[in-house]
């Protein structure tokens, strides 16, 4: 019994050690983590917001009211407006060819979908001016035609759908695997044309990929510098979004006018950031709801065999 006792002992003592290096592991671990989320992320955001007011709401309230800041301002909804559908759109085509669909080149169209990821947004500014400016046969003839690209808003339009087109594609085309091909399928089978089946069968499946591909395509239209930058020319009142703002500004020590830029971008950013966070929760929300309900096969109402009361009758008759 003695030692029996001494077993036990020995051994509660070995598993509360454990569970006490495990949590102290565990914290560990996640103070790290909030240390480095908040040297690189929270901190730097905070600074700006205080730099923003150190002096009061009024310097703020007046650099809002400039022409050049109002001007920028429109012009990053204008191009975000133009961009988000033109990605969504596009995006969804390209993910059902390389999810649905099997011809030559797929593989090489799959990757140059993650091109953007790799080059750096000025290199695409620049590729697009050697394109499109007037140096080039093709920027030539559309600046002979009275279509200007090169430091005009279609240009930085053009450079934004470059950054900006594969996050749709990335999100859709997971969906559309793992859905797989048995609805679609099934809607062939019962009549329904390609239009259809997708706007009935399709849509709704993948509604969910498509609309986180469009938040961070909205987020990421809103912050794109670099590509723009090039392609803008940084003409005042007319190609200067608040991206490259936030430089001008700064470049004119109007720190103020900078700052108040920034928080504006800030401000954009993180609801575009809680908005994500939202649709994720409900998604998670809607999932476990549906994991909850008993699985069957949902075949509608059953319709009535003869006419009302003929069962009754029936009887009568027997």
């Amino acid at each position: 019994m003695t030692a029996a006792t001494t077993a036990a002992a020995t051994g509660a003592r070995a598993v509360q050690s454990s569970a006490r290096t495990s949590r102290a592991t565990r914290l560990t671990v996640r103070g790290i983590a909030l240390l480095y989320l908040a040297l690189l992320l929270v901190l730097p955001v905070a600074m700006v917001f205080l730099r923003a007011f150190e002096k009061g709401l009024e310097p703020v309230l007046e650099a809002i009211q400039k022409p050049a800041f109002q001007a920028a301002f429109l012009l990053t909804l204008e191009i975000t407006l133009i961009t988000v559908p033109v990605c969504t759109v596009f995006g969804v085509i390209t993910a059902l060819a390389i999810a649905r669909r099997r011809f030559p080149g797929r593989s090489i169209l799959n990757a140059l979908v993650d091109l953007p990821f790799a080059l750096s947004p000025v290199v695409i500014g620049l590729s697009l001016f050697l394109v499109y400016g007037s140096n080039s046969p093709i920027g030539d003839f559309l600046q002979k035609s009275g279509f200007q690209v090169i430091f005009a808003v279609p240009g930085m339009v053009l450079a934004t759908i470059f950054v900006c087109l594969p996050f749709v594609i990335r999100e859709v085309v997971p969906v559309l695997r793992e859905i797989g091909y048995d609805q679609e399928e099934a809607a062939y089978t019962l009549g329904a044309g390609s239009i259809r089946t997708f706007f009935r069968v399709t849509l709704p499946a993948i509604r969910w990929g498509i609309i986180y591909g469009i938040i961070l395509t909205t987020a990421r239209s809103l912050g794109e510098f670099g590509a723009v930058a090039i392609v803008s020319g940084k003409i005042s009142g007319k190609t200067v979004t608040l991206t490259t703002h936030v430089q001008e500004r700064y470049e004119a020590f109007d720190v103020v006018g900078a700052y108040t830029a920034s928080i504006v971008l800030a401000s954009m950013a993180l609801v575009v950031l809680f908005g994500m966070q939202l649709f994720q929760s409900g998604r998670l929300r809607r999932a476990e709801s549906n994991a909850e309900e008993p699985k069957g096969l949902a075949l509608g109402p059953v319709p009535a065999v003869g006419t009302p009361g003929a069962g009754a009758t029936e009887q009568g008759d027997a």
